[in-house]
C-alpha cells in the first residue's frame, strides 16, 4: 500500500463528511494529539482525527483508503508500544465519543468508543449494577474489551468479552454494522477477544451484574517476607478457591508521589489483595491462614463496587512506563522463589510492580456462545512494570521486566494475554490453532487490504 502525501488543503479539515478535523506533523496540536496514555511511546502518526461519531469514522477511513493510508483506533492509548511505526497511519483517537446509556431493567449497558472504565462503573452503580471493568480506572472500555478482559470480578462472571450482546463498528469499507449473535455472527465473534484488526468499533452493548458491595482490600507485610507470604498465597489458590474470591500476590514499590500517604510513601511491600463477591465470612475463613502471618496492615472491608476501581492502585492519570506479562500453567513453591529472588527486595532495581493474578474460574471455561477468546486456558497471569521519566530507562526497567518473565518461563502458558502484553508477540500466540485460523479468514473477509491495524495485528489470510 503506496501512500499519498496529506496536502496543505488538507490541513483545513475539509474532509467531507468529517466534523472535527485532521491534525498533521507540523501542526500546532499535533504533540498533544498524538500523545499516548503511556508518555514513554513516542508515536509520530501521519495524522490524527479526533471522530465525534460513527459518521465521522466511517469519513475517516474513506480518507484513508484514497490516500493510501491505514487507520488505528486508539481510545485512551494504553498498550500503544506494540504498534509501533506509525508514518503510513491515521491515528484515531476516539476521546471524544464519551455516550453512556444504562438500562437498569434490561441489565445492558451502551458505551460509545472513547468511554473509560470509571465512568460506566459510576453510571451502573446508580442502579445497584456491576460492569466487568479493569484494574486501572481510565483504561477504555473498548479496547479492554476487544482484548477479552480480565475483572477482579471475572472468576465469577467471565471475560468482559463474553458479556458484550452487540457492537457497532465501521468496517474497511467505511460502512456501520451492528454485530449480534444473529447478525454479522463472524464479525461479532472475532471482535469478542480478537483484538482491534477487523474494525473501527464506535459502541458495545453488554451485560451488567446485580452486585453493590464487594468484601475487598489488602493485605500488606514487609516486603522482606516475600517468598514467605507468597507461598502461603500460592498454597491457598491451590486449594479450590470458590470462583467468588480473586487474589493477587504482589510485589509494590510506591512511588515518592506527593498524592502518596507519607507513611507508605516510597516504600516497598509484598501485598496479597484480595476481591471477594460473595459472603465476608466465607472470605474471612479462606484468608485466615494469610492474616495469620501478621500483615502490618489489613484494609479489607465490605465497600462499594466503585471502590474496587481504585484497590489495585494503577495509576490513575498518564505516566510513562514501561512493562510486559505472560501466563502461568502452574506456580510452585519453585517458581514463587524464582519470582521472589527476580522481583523482590533482593532484585535488582527497576520495577514499582510485579504481580501474579489467580486466574480460573468461569475465566477459564469456554462456552460455544463465547467469542474468540472463549477462555483462557492458564491458571495464572503475571505482570511487571516499571517508571521509565526518561528515555535512558527504558531498557534498564525492560532488562528487569525481562528477568521477571525469564524467571518464570519454565511454568509459562502457550497463550499470551492480550492486554497483558506490551511487546510484539506472534499473533498465534494469543489464541487457539483453531481461533487463529478463523479469525485470519474473518480479517480477509472484512479487510482484505488490510486498512485496519491494531497493536497486535492479524494477518488476513492468504498473506
Amino acid at each position: 500500500m503506496s501512500a499519498y502525501p496529506i496536502t496543505r488543503a488538507d490541513r483545513t479539515g475539509e474532509i467531507p463528511g468529517l466534523a472535527g478535523r485532521l491534525v498533521r506533523p507540523g501542526d500546532q496540536d499535533y504533540d498533544q494529539a498524538r500523545t499516548a496514555w503511556n508518555l514513554a511511546v513516542d508515536q509520530r502518526p501521519a495524522g490524527v482525527i479526533r471522530p465525534e461519531s460513527a459518521a465521522d469514522v466511517s469519513a475517516a477511513l474513506s480518507y484513508a483508503a484514497a490516500r493510501g493510508l491505514r487507520i488505528a483506533a486508539q481510545g485512551t492509548g494504553h498498550a500503544a508500544r506494540p504498534l509501533g511505526f506509525l508514518a503510513d497511519t491515521l491515528l484515531l483517537r476516539t476521546e471524544r465519543m464519551r455516550g453512556i446509556r444504562i438500562d437498569p431493567r434490561a441489565r445492558v449497558a451502551r458505551v460509545e468508543a472513547g468511554v473509560v472504565w470509571l465512568d460506566v462503573v459510576h453510571a451502573a452503580a446508580r442502579h445497584g449494577l456491576a460492569a466487568l471493568a479493569g484494574s486501572s480506572p481510565d483504561v477504555g472500555v473498548v479496547g479492554y474489551t476487544l482484548g477479552g478482559g480480565v475483572s477482579f470480578l471475572g472468576r465469577r462472571y467471565g471475560l468482559a468479552s463474553s458479556s458484550v450482546q452487540a457492537i457497532e463498528v465501521v468496517t474497511a469499507d467505511g460502512r456501520l454494522i451492528r454485530a449480534d449473535h444473529e447478525r454479522e455472527p463472524d464479525l461479532f465473534w472475532a471482535l469478542r477477544g480478537g483484538g482491534g484488526s477487523f474494525g473501527v468499533v464506535t459502541a458495545l452493548e453488554f451485560g451488567l451484574f446485580p452486585l453493590t458491595e464487594v468484601y475487598a482490600g489488602v493485605l500488606w507485610y514487609p516486603v522482606e517476607r516475600g517468598s514467605e507470604v507468597l507461598n502461603a498465597w500460592a498454597e491457598l489458590t491451590r486449594g479450590g478457591l470458590p470462583d467468588e474470591l480473586t487474589t493477587v500476590g504482589r510485589f509494590l514499590k510506591l512511588p515518592p508521589a506527593p498524592e502518596i500517604p507519607e507513611e507508605v510513601r516510597g516504600k516497598s511491600f509484598v501485598i496479597v489483595e484480595a476481591y471477594h463477591a460473595g459472603n465476608p465470612g466465607e472470605a474471612d475463613a479462606l484468608l485466615a491462614p494469610l492474616r495469620a502471618l501478621g500483615p502490618v496492615n489489613d484494609t479489607i472491608a465490605t465497600v462499594p463496587v466503585p471502590a474496587l476501581s481504585h484497590l489495585h492502585m494503577d495509576p490513575e492519570q498518564p505516566v510513562p512506563g514501561a512493562g510486559d506479562g505472560l501466563l502461568l500453567d502452574s506456580l510452585p513453591a519453585e517458581a514463587i522463589d524464582a519470582f521472589a529472588a527476580a522481583a523482590g527486595p533482593g532484585a535488582p532495581p527497576g520495577l514499582l510492580s510485579a504481580e501474579i493474578r489467580h486466574l480460573g474460574g468461569e475465566i477459564a471455561r469456554p462456552r460455544p456462545e463465547n467469542g474468540a477468546l472463549a477462555a483462557i486456558d492458564a491458571r495464572y497471569a503475571c505482570n511487571a512494570v516499571g517508571s521509565t521519566p526518561v528515555p535512558g530507562l527504558v531498557a534498564p526497567v525492560m532488562a528487569r521486566v525481562d528477568a521477571v518473565k525469564q524467571a518464570l518461563a519454565p511454568w509459562a502458558a502457550r497463550q499470551v494475554y492480550l492486554n497483558f502484553a506490551e511487546t510484539r508477540r506472534p499473533a498465534a500466540s494469543f489464541w487457539s490453532e483453531q481461533a487463529y485460523r478463523r479469525l485470519r479468514q474473518i480479517k480477509a473477509a472484512v479487510d482484505p487490504g488490510d486498512l485496519i491495524r491494531s497493536n497486535h495485528p492479524i494477518p488476513p489470510a492468504g498473506r
